[in-house]
């Protein structure tokens, strides 16, 4: 039986296959936490502290996409595959994926329309998803003889 990581898969799929990389999971992980850190100090603006959380959350997922072995090949979709890589529910994924819109009208459209709340809310998911990652097992690495 295939898993639903594997359903996406392939040429011209939302994923693409490849080995976890434990140097890169690692630098992802603290890049997320760096990031993370960064949004919840109240002295930043709150645009800038959205942008930090929005990314910390896309390295995050990111890191948990790379240690199930795939690669997105959009940024989107880092977040959809939560319930596979994390076992998160859509709590925190419809969460991320309401942050994305609001980065992506931001970003092609000059509109960053973010309050105290979503910011809360963003944070909160965050640190849902960077809970989760910590309960992941060590990427093992293999060697070819």
């Amino acid at each position: 039986m295939t898993s639903p990581l594997e359903n996406l898969a392939g040429p011209g799929r939302a994923l693409r296959k490849e080995a976890p990389d434990a140097k890169e999971f690692a630098a992802l992980r603290r890049s997320g936490l760096t990031r993370l850190a960064d949004a919840v100090k109240e002295a930043n603006a709150l645009e800038s502290r959205f942008d930090l959380a929005y990314n910390a959350a896309h390295a995050l997922c990111l890191a948990a996409l790379r240690h199930a072995g795939f690669r997105p090949t959009n940024r989107y979709i880092v977040f959809q595959v939560l319930p596979h890589t994390l076992g998160v529910g859509p709590e925190v994924w419809r969460v991320l994926a309401k942050c994305h819109d609001v980065r992506n009208r931001a970003e092609y459209e000059g509109d960053l329309d973010v309050d105290e709340r979503l910011l809360a809310d963003l944070i909160a998911a965050c640190k849902t998803v960077a809970a989760a990652l910590d309960k992941l097992p060590p990427i093992l690495i293999t060697r070819l003889s």
